[in-house]
């Protein structure tokens, strides 16, 4: 089958053909590690891990990095708020996002294989930019380096902004050190009570843009296949990336296939630090199941907004309950998981996930009426295999409705029982006896009485 990725470079679908035929690579940018991160922050990684799955199925292997920021200005700050070494502030919320991405879902063949930190990489940060500066696209100012955005003609390529917007975009600090307006930092000087290392333009750290092409190129090679992250990203993140890269490696691409994804929205506005109007994943896990999280940051197209909201959660609670059912109304029947090449089509339409969703949920109504022992064999199969490549229906159904009992949960319970009683009156009486054993088997009991049915826990 042929896998298809919108590239942002391109602004086009492209048929992805890796550089190395049993190995493609793929870097995200990850985290800046100074609080936990909410859930928005999770999206990329949910998403493609899914593609980096995909990849290793479909290729036999992959080098995928996904990077940690642990020096950065806000780190600085919270380390400073506390009075402790930077290295407090980044172990704690790097050993957070790891385990708050777990929850998720990310690991094992959707996490990545390497997790590069930038304080790790200082060598060949050092090493790239005294390469630009050898090759007259970064200049040294007062203590700072600077690239040249002048010298790189292609600037703009990826976000295809036009000049003024950039300046605007970028929220540049016009120094009176810098040749051009748009010229960005490489590296900057560091005082004694801020984090530093001795270089070649005095005691400093690196810029943040910096970090990920030393990084990526470390690890990935001065060209790498896909280069993924937030389309908030795009610029300036990215664009100074690009420029920086392929002018330190003689002009050869940096990335082939950019992939960038949508931002969630809460409350009316882009979920975001600097609004306010965040969510935790750290809080988020422990509410909530976590696979219901990770189904409702599947339920839209990567590069589309996705409105986030208490009701989305639910109605994937909900899904999640049906699918579940489905799986336990199965238990009679031995599978093993058969990827169905429906999945692997919605899959290689730029990872059309909703679509992967939709025929899963087809799958389990084909099942729930199917009644020879071979149908009902053959959908559980596929109906497992549909779910393994999302990260999705890997719990076994006692497990999934064994979760934990609360307060928020009766909205859940008593949508099933609605449930229930809209298919008594369509006279699918198979799917309310289901629910009906689901429900029992949850601990609830139900009354039927003149004016409806009601429900208790036993």
């Amino acid at each position: 089958m042929s896998l298809f990725l919108y590239n942002t470079l391109s602004r086009r679908p492209e048929l992805f053909v890796p550089l190395a035929a049993n190995c493609p690579t793929m870097y995200v940018c990850g985290p800046t590690v100074y609080n936990y991160v909410h859930i928005g922050n999770a999206r990329g990684p949910v998403v493609f891990g899914v593609l980096a799955a995909l990849l290793r199925r479909r290729f036999g292997g992959l080098r995928y990095a996904r990077n940690i920021t642990d020096v950065d200005d806000k780190i600085n700050a919270a380390a400073k708020a506390l009075g402790t070494p930077i290295s407090t502030i980044t172990d704690k919320y790097s050993a957070a996002y790891r385990d708050d991405m777990a929850a998720l879902g990310v690991s094992g063949e959707f996490a990545p294989d390497i997790e590069p930190e930038a304080t790790r990489h200082i060598d060949q940060i050092i090493a790239m930019i005294e390469r630009l500066i050898a090759d007259g696209h970064a200049y040294a100012a007062e203590h700072h380096v600077l690239f040249a955005v002048g010298s790189f003609a292609g600037y703009g390529k990826l976000s295809r902004r036009d000049t003024d917007d950039m300046l605007a975009g970028a929220r540049i600090d016009v120094a009176p050190y810098k040749h051009d307006p748009g010229d960005f930092v490489l590296w900057k000087p560091s005082s004694d009570d801020l984090p530093g290392w001795d270089s070649p333009w005095g005691r400093g750290r690196p810029g943040w843009h910096i970090e990920c092409s030393a990084m990526a190129a470390a690890h990935l090679g001065p060209t790498i296949d896909i280069h993924a992250g937030g389309i908030d990203l795009q610029f300036p993140h990215h664009e100074n990336e690009v420029a920086q890269s392929e002018c330190a490696h003689g002009g050869a691409p940096f990335a082939r296939w950019w992939l960038h994804n949508g931002m969630l929205n809460f409350g009316g506005a882009k979920m975001a630090k600097s609004v306010g109007n965040i969510q935790r994943v750290h809080d988020l896990v422990r509410q909530h199941p976590p696979e219901a999280l990770r189904y409702a940051l599947l339920s839209a197209h990567y590069r589309q907004p996705l409105e986030w909201s208490d009701t989305l959660i639910e109605q994937c609670v909900r899904t999640l309950d049906r699918l579940y059912g489905t799986l336990r109304d199965l238990a009679d029947v031995q599978a093993t998981a058969v990827i169905p090449a429906s999945i692997d089509a919605a899959l290689d339409d730029d990872l059309n996930t909703p679509a992967a969703l939709a025929e899963i949920a087809r799958l389990a109504g084909e099942a729930r009426k199917a009644t020879s022992r071979e149908g009902r064999t053959t959908l559980k199969a596929q109906l497992l295999g549909a779910g393994k490549v999302l990260g999705l229906l890997q719990q076994a159904p006692a497990e999934w409705f064994a979760r934990g009992v609360s307060g928020d949960d009766d909205a859940r319970i008593q949508a099933l029982v609605d449930e229930r009683a809209a298919a008594k009156q369509a006279r699918d009486f198979a799917r309310a006896d289901a629910l009906r054993g689901q429900l029992a088997a949850e601990g609830i009991l139900l009354e039927d009485t003149p004016q409806g049915v009601r429900w208790k826990r036993a």
